[in-house]
């Protein structure tokens, strides 16, 4: 398989503003040299805490926030920095899914016209509302019902499916999905992520899935990225994500998961990370996760671990102390992991 997006060193800095002339004083680093790939068919998961640069990174991908610096490669194309033109071609091979299914849809547009927005603006208007009709059924909702109803007389399930029609409207190759769950009852959530995987597989689609949820990722995600403070710290594969992590960070992240057996929840031994996440306007020296880190020295302090393949464990990581697999005796991830 050849990769369908390939992002290299990508730096976003937004400019803090002070004082009467609104100079920058300072940058909050939001993505300080990410550098991913996705290859086509495959659903590439990202976590991390709030404030890591998950939707930062989305958001550049699809052209609403224009990097500092570094590569946005779609089909080996260059779309960093383009100007509207270029912009304008790029999303019709990709769209992204919003968090907030309400929000993201406009309340005064019945679910029909929020469809075919981008088939308007494509100048796709041929067939248009059977192709409406027809993305309706695809993602579960009876057209005749739902065509002409506003946003605020569907449930949220319903809303965030008028959201992925109107995102497969134009036949896009990549989605980008923004934590497309966090915001629906749990019931309604794995019928949503469900959705999802049947329409990849119909349709041979490529996900880049952003959640908090990491029983969800594991369900969703062949390629797990790992962030911290706009930085990768770790890139997995499915199987090694349940298993065998690397980096202290994801080993932390995997800790924090509820047990689903209550006594073994009470005893097992939980990693808790001592102090708070640095400001991404003034990040730490060396390895942006030393502050936190139990296994940091000072090389850690003074040195940016590069992100390179671990030869034990085959994952991608950024650190100059690993943990290896005799270290770390994974509890049963396929049960802390099910969704």
């Amino acid at each position: 398989m050849s990769a369908l997006l390939d992002i290299k060193d990508l730096h976003v800095h937004f400019p803090v503003k002070k004082g009467i002339l609104q100079r920058p004083k300072s940058y909050v680093k939001a993505l300080n040299g990410v550098s991913l790939q996705v290859e086509k068919g495959e659903t590439l998961g990202i976590v991390g805490e709030s404030g890591c640069g998950k939707s930062t990174l989305a958001r550049s991908i699809v052209g609403l926030q224009q990097p500092t610096s570094g590569d946005i490669l779609l089909n080996g194309k260059n779309y960093s920095g383009a100007g509207a033109k270029e912009l304008y071609q790029m999303r019709r091979n990709v769209q992204m899914i919003f968090q907030d299914p309400y929000t993201s849809l406009n309340p005064r547009m019945k679910a029909g016209e929020s469809i075919a927005a981008p088939l308007k603006a494509y100048k796709k208007t041929e067939r248009m509302q059977t192709r409406v009709k027809e993305l309706l059924e695809l993602v579960g909702l009876n057209p005749d019902q739902h065509f002409d109803k506003y946003p605020h007389e569907f449930s949220g399930g319903q809303r965030q499916r008028i959201g992925i029609a109107r995102a497969l409207a134009l036949e896009p190759e990549l989605i980008i999905c923004d934590e497309p769950v966090s915001a629906l009852d749990v019931s309604v959530q794995a019928q949503v992520v469900n959705l999802l995987q049947d329409l990849q597989k119909l349709l041979g689609l490529t996900y880049i899935f952003i959640a908090h949820d990491l029983s969800v990722i594991s369900h969703m995600a062949d390629q797990i990225a790992v962030m911290y403070l706009g930085k990768v710290m770790e890139k997995l594969d499915h199987h090694a994500f349940q298993n065998q992590v690397s980096h202290p960070y994801t080993q932390s992240l995997l800790s924090a998961v509820p047990f689903p057996d209550p006594v073994m929840e009470r005893t097992r031994e939980r990693i808790v990370l001592s102090g708070e996440l640095p400001s991404p306007a003034n990040p730490p020296s060396g390895c942006v996760f030393h502050t936190r880190c139990p296994r940091s020295t000072d090389r850690c302090r003074q040195e940016t671990p590069a992100l390179i393949k671990n030869e034990t464990t085959g994952n991608e990581i950024a650190c100059f102390h690993p943990v290896e697999n005799e270290e770390y005796q994974a509890v049963d991830r396929e049960r802390v992991l099910t969704f």
